[in-house]
């Protein structure tokens, strides 16, 4: 990095970048965040030894050229001395090429570490979060996700190159001036110390003053992106509701918060880079004077010697000066790496048994909940199930009924463990399922969410998510089970239309449509269909389940419904009413003998009850 590209980044402002405060106990267990993630730094050791000694060097040259200029003036000019002027050009020249040459190689190797630690790190961030459990989703949302996996692991890399490159250099300078300002001229360096003193105080109670400023930053950012993936998300809905100008409202506040809090530290920040310059200025101007004095009154000191120690004062402010910005770098990199490391460290909630068994690749499975009960967060919280006692036999269809909010998805969510169960426990064929590994337990395991998830690219493409390696035939057999086949054909590619971002171009009852069929070609033992078909109709609807009825012989399978109409030929009827199960049996026993479900079946097909059971 040349001092063009130092000016430039002493004088650039990052509203988003937290400035260093005063360190405390606590600020050191949060710096210790950072050196957690040196093991990203750990593949590219090699690299980044080498452009550190390209820097060592670089600095080396460059605190050279200051004596050069004193050898010229003292020894060429005054002496007037051509061949040390022209020997010295050459020097100068030879040096500074060099010079170039290498900062090009650590401005080289130090891009090459950053981008490779924030590759790692993105991918490292992506890989944890398929780990996590749905307790995990819960707590951090998708637009906290988002703004880690890219913003702050954009600051953290940032750092690393930073390091390698100006924030090393940067002290290297400082430090290496300070020293030569005393071997060039002692009695000058003595004069200028008490201003360095002084200089260096002013940057500490910049710093120490600023952190405050800042300590919300992160969370302003969270807060303004999270507005902003809600509205992207649902825009569809905020048209539909003509609420954009409340939700423009929300953005603005986000946003002028945001923008108010950098206003302030900017402004503050303003005032250092004068007060830095009249520090050099002033020490200028005290080189010059008594400097001159000196060397006119006495002659200890050269004009040379004099041009050279104004050079290194130069050097040793202007470090100063990029030091603070550094200083604002390594803030945010300390807040960032706190929270990519909770990212990184948080445990999945849903793990293997370190005795874990695997499945049979044929099972059929019968599945068993005994005295089950479920608390989303914690123990202490009201339970959204409770008392649960159910087994589904191979091949049967259990339906579950219950109001919005009763514990419906939460139940059929407990059997492929996307959570735990708080009390009580599931068997299958006879084990717990704690006991069985997840992947072995998934891949028995076909689930219809409510809401369809379709990825962009080919209607082939998201019917063989689950089973890249099927054939077309098996391909076209799953979507003309789940009644997709005939609406396939008469897309403009048929089976390689391209799906936009979740399935934009689709309607609701395609979208469901395709995600039975992706269900359906995995071929499992257990599927599960939470209420899938909502966006399907009537006819439709029975098409499906005549489908399922042959392909479901050996298989358990649950649904969840609303219609009552798609549980009327279930083998086992589950009625839930909040969280636990009320009543359970087939249509026309429940229709003789539960009061809930003859409400639910008169609301929806009217008065059934003289139906002989």
């Amino acid at each position: 990095m040349d001092d063009e590209e130092i000016r430039s980044f002493e004088h650039q402002g990052n509203p988003g970048i937290v400035p260093l405060a005063g360190i405390t106990q606590k600020d050191h267990l949060i710096m210790n965040q950072v050196s957690k993630l040196f093991r990203f730094l750990k593949p590219y050791w090699k690299k980044s030894v080498l452009s550190l000694v390209l820097l060592t060097a670089v600095v080396a040259m460059d605190l050279a050229i200051p004596r050069l200029v004193q050898q010229v003036i003292d020894q060429g000019i005054i002496g007037q001395n051509l061949q040390v002027v022209v020997n010295t050009f050459f020097l100068m020249l030879g040096i500074s090429i060099l010079d170039t040459i290498l900062a090009i190689g650590n401005n080289n190797f130090s891009v090459q570490v950053g981008e490779g630690v924030g590759r790692d790190m993105r991918e490292a961030i992506f890989l944890k979060i398929q780990s996590y459990s749905f307790g995990n989703l819960d707590r951090l949302k998708t637009g906290q996700l988002m703004v880690r996996l890219s913003n702050d692991t954009g600051v953290v890399q940032r750092l690393f190159q930073i390091t390698l490159r100006i924030g090393t250099r940067a002290p290297l300078l400082m430090i290496g001036s300070i020293i030569l300002m005393f071997n060039t001229a002692p009695q000058l360096a003595l004069v200028m110390l008490p201003l360095l003193i002084i200089t260096s105080a002013v940057i500490a109670v910049f710093s120490i003053k600023m952190g405050p400023l800042f300590l919300t930053m992160q969370q302003k950012l969270d807060r303004l992106n999270n507005v902003l993936q809600e509205n992207i998300a649902g825009v569809r809905v905020v048209k539909a509701f003509v609420r954009a100008e409340h939700e423009a409202g929300r953005f603005e506040e986000a946003n002028e918060d945001f923008t108010q809090r950098n206003i302030r530290v900017m402004q503050f920040m303003s005032t250092m880079g004068p007060l830095l310059n009249l520090a050099l200025n002033v020490g200028i101007v005290l080189v010059v004077w008594w400097g001159g004095r000196q060397a006119i009154q006495t002659g200890e000191i050269s004009t040379g010697q004099i041009v050279a120690f104004v050079n290194y004062l130069q050097t040793t402010v202007v470090p100063m000066m990029i030091l603070v910005n550094v200083a604002n770098v390594w803030a945010a990199a300390v807040a960032s790496a706190e929270r990519v490391n909770e990212v990184l460290e948080a445990e999945p909630e849903v793990q293997d048994a370190p005795d874990a068994v695997a499945l049979p690749a044929a099972l059929q499975p019968q599945i068993t909940f005994e005295n089950v009960a479920f608390h989303y967060n914690s123990s202490t919280d009201e339970a959204v199930l409770r008392d649960v006692n159910l087994t589904a036999a191979p091949g049967q269809m259990v339906a579950i009924l219950g109001a919005t909010g009763a514990g419906k998805s939460t139940l059929v969510n407990l059997v492929p463990r996307f959570y735990d169960v708080s009390a009580g426990r599931i068997l299958l064929n006879g084990i717990d399922i704690r006991r069985i590994r997840q992947d072995s337990l998934l891949a028995h395991v076909g689930i219809v969410p409510q809401e369809s998830v379709l990825f962009s690219g080919t209607v082939r493409d998201n019917i063989r998510y689950g089973r890249p390696q099927a054939s077309e035939e098996e391909i076209i057999a799953a979507a003309k089970a789940a009644q997709a086949h005939d609406f396939i054909l008469e897309l403009p590619q048929g089976y390689d239309t391209h799906i936009g971002e979740r399935g934009v171009n689709l309607s609701g009852g395609q979208r469901q449509r395709i995600a039975i069929a992706r269900a359906l070609l995995t071929q499992p033992s257990i599927l599960i269909l939470d209420d899938s078909t909502s966006s399907v109709d009537v006819e439709t609807e029975a098409k499906i389940q005549a489908a399922l009825e042959e392909w479901r012989k050996g298989r358990t399978c649950f649904v969840v419904a609303q219609r009552i109409s798609t549980v009327l030929k279930a083998d086992k009827i589950i009625v839930i009413e909040q969280g636990r199960i009320v009543a359970q049996g087939t249509h026309r026993e429940l229709l003789a003998s539960n009061p809930i479900y003859q409400e639910i079946y008169a609301s929806q097909l009217g008065n059934g009850l003289g139906e002989k059971p």
